[in-house]
């Protein structure tokens, strides 16, 4: 399958400054589209989707460029967002990057190098956090054909006489599973009692101290954990994204119902390259 390609947009009412990036780009696998305004960016946005990268200067026409970056964000906010300009004061910054979710300042005039650079590096980060989305999203799927087969496996064991034995197998082997897991996984019922931890999830958050199941979670996980934790049990399902250890995961909670009634929740912990 053949691989789609980058597609980058810059934006600024100056001809010679888009003339500039796209002689800066043309050696580059890229798709460079080019536009002197803020609506007439948005324009291109909506008509080629899968932008990856937006490079915006800070004053263009119709929209401002801090408007502009806002909108991109809020309507298609996996877009990497950089600001090219030669005129904005720190507080001007500031404003761009809470507004904006900008990924870099890039003042005029700029070194051809290190934007070459800086846009290679938004575009890897671009990449990460697709794959970091779609392993998630496997986690999930992972899980929900895991409820699955656990809940055909109870239909099953009524039916042996040898129950116990099954279902200590089975255990064990749901066990190994989870362990395999690149993520961290843990489980808790109503009351906030630990009652699954995989290998990872002792090693992320247990630190160093007694393996996290059978304590209650209040005192054992970190007060950000305890947090999504307790968002988990008015949702049925939440994210957040969470600094733990010396990494950055995104972590996903999850209620666990059978017969639609709550029985408890899970989250995952998945790393943020």
């Amino acid at each position: 399958m053949e691989q789609a390609a980058t597609k980058i947009l810059c934006v600024d009412e100056e001809q010679n400054i888009l003339r500039s990036l796209q002689r800066l780009l043309m050696d580059e696998d890229y798709e460079v589209l080019t536009a002197t305004s803020g609506e007439e960016g948005l324009a291109l946005l909506a008509e080629h989707p899968g932008v990856q990268l937006v490079i915006a200067d800070y004053l263009i026409s119709g929209l401002d460029g801090i408007d502009f970056l806002k909108q991109v964000h809020e309507r298609w906010p996996k877009t990497i967002r950089i600001v090219l300009s030669g005129f904005a004061d720190i507080a001007s910054i500031v404003l761009a990057i809470n507004e904006g979710q900008i990924y870099k300042f890039i003042p005029k005039p700029w070194n051809d190098e290190e934007l070459r650079v800086t846009i290679a590096k938004a575009l890897e980060v671009y990449s990460l956090r697709q794959k970091n989305e779609s392993l998630s999203d496997e986690l999930m799927e992972a899980y929900i054909r895991m409820e699955a087969v656990n809940s055909n496996l109870e239909e099953e064991v009524r039916s042996r006489t040898d129950t116990l034995i099954f279902q200590n197998n089975a255990m064990h082997f749901a066990h190994k599973v989870m362990d395999a897991l690149p993520a961290a996984v843990l489980g808790l019922d109503l009351e906030g009692l630990i009652v699954l931890a995989n290998q990872q999830a002792n090693l992320l958050l247990a630190d160093g101290k007694p393996l996290l199941i059978g304590q209650d979670g209040q005192t054992a996980l970190p007060p950000e954990v305890w947090g999504l934790v307790e968002q988990s049990r008015d949702r049925q399902q939440c994210t957040a994204t969470l600094p733990l250890g010396e990494g950055l995961y995104q972590v996903l909670g999850h209620r666990i119902a059978v017969d639609h009634e709550q029985e408890g929740l899970i989250l995952m912990f998945v790393p943020q390259s």
